[in-house]
């Protein structure tokens, strides 16, 4: 697990001063990571293995994908796998919430404050309470304390690709990303040439950055709950507006899907998503909707959709559920979209703000 405030200056400067040698340390003990084939089974990869191919898709929006029951983390850029590895996910009493989180930080020589100087190279945090991707020792089986351990090489390969905001969805059962094309989004009142403004401007945007520093372009973050007829963007992890969800055929649950911009078709007329639906666990019945007939049955008001326009850029990320998402589960810092599964069984959707 992570800490609030990692320590920087000390350790920064032994790394700058040790060089490559100074690395040792933070593998000792540790599983030998070991690259394996493209093709190689799930069920035949060991502790340690991964594979990684980023030039399957050289550029484009990352996906992360955790498996609960296959330990397996896959990686999608572009809708298309560049890589999956290895992982050691919570163990009993400790366990990887699941849902749908997005990375808030990332620090390649973190270390933590909470575990008496635990090292947890290449982390992404994906909450503010202590859950993370980072490089780390795989036993084989769930062993850690929430986190999702890595293997080194991977972590430091992943680490090379991810940006702020990028979609992690931790699951119990998923489906492999699809690409969902449609032409506006919660606004099918929207005329011709204003569908056509918001799909040029939408495109015209980039990425959000790797790190703060190098782009100014903020993640956004859109969650639409089918119980609480309720839509929520978020920009930066702040709230920045609220506003109806309107639903065709109400009655027919949907699951839960999680869409990301990919940026805009060949024509230049509609928007291209990556879509992934997820099951929290082996027995949920849902997701029996397929993604882009959920999408085409939402709406919300102009004032709400206009905003959405407005902050829409590729990678932003959308998740589209029939599971509740109240305002009072939300905490005091960063935003996580989660379903949390603590010791005693219950689960609730947690907006952490």
């Amino acid at each position: 697990m992570t800490d609030r405030y990692p320590i920087r200056f000390d350790r920064r400067r032994f790394l700058l001063a040790g060089g490559a040698a100074s690395l040792a340390p933070l593998v000792a003990g540790w599983t030998k990571p070991n690259r394996v084939a493209v093709g190689t089974p799930n069920s035949m990869m060991k502790p340690g293995d991964y594979v990684w191919d980023p030039g399957l898709s050289p550029s484009g929006e990352v996906v992360i994908i955790v498996s609960i029951p296959e330990q397996i983390v896959h990686v999608y850029r572009g809708g298309f796998e560049i890589g999956k590895a290895t992982c050691s996910t919570g163990r009993k009493g400790h366990s990887t919430p699941t849902g749908v989180f997005v990375v808030l930080q990332k620090d390649e020589d973190h270390v933590s404050s909470i575990y008496k100087g635990a090292r947890m190279p290449y982390m992404e945090r994906l909450t503010w309470r202590g859950v993370a991707l980072h490089a780390g020792n795989l036993p084989g089986y769930p062993a850690s304390h929430g986190c999702i351990r890595l293997p080194y090489d991977f972590a430091r390969l992943l680490f090379g690709v991810t940006h702020l905001g990028v979609a992690v969805i931790v699951a119990d059962g998923h489906s492999e990303p699809t690409e969902v094309v449609h032409p506006t989004t919660f606004l099918p009142s929207v005329v011709a040439a204003q569908a056509a403004q918001v799909v040029a401007k939408a495109g015209s945007k980039s990425l959000p950055p790797k790190r703060r520093k190098l782009g100014s372009q903020r993640p956004t973050k859109v969650v639409a709950s089918m119980p609480d007829r309720k839509l929520t963007i978020l920009e930066d992890g702040q709230v920045v507006a609220e506003g109806p969800l309107y639903v065709k055929d109400a009655e027919e649950t949907v699951g839960s899907h999680i869409y990301v911009l990919r940026g805009v078709d060949r024509n230049g007329t509609a928007l291209r998503w990556t879509a992934t639906s997820f099951r929290h666990s082996t027995a949920d019945p849902r997701n029996q909707t397929s993604p882009d007939a959920v999408i085409a049955r939402l709406s919300t008001d102009d004032r709400t959709a206009n905003k959405l326009h407005e902050l829409m850029h590729p990678g932003l990320t959308m998740l589209i559920t029939d599971r509740p998402a109240h305002s009072d589960t939300r905490s005091k810092r960063g935003f996580v979209i989660a379903t949390h599964n603590n010791p005693e069984g219950w689960e609730t959707t947690v907006f952490e703000q």
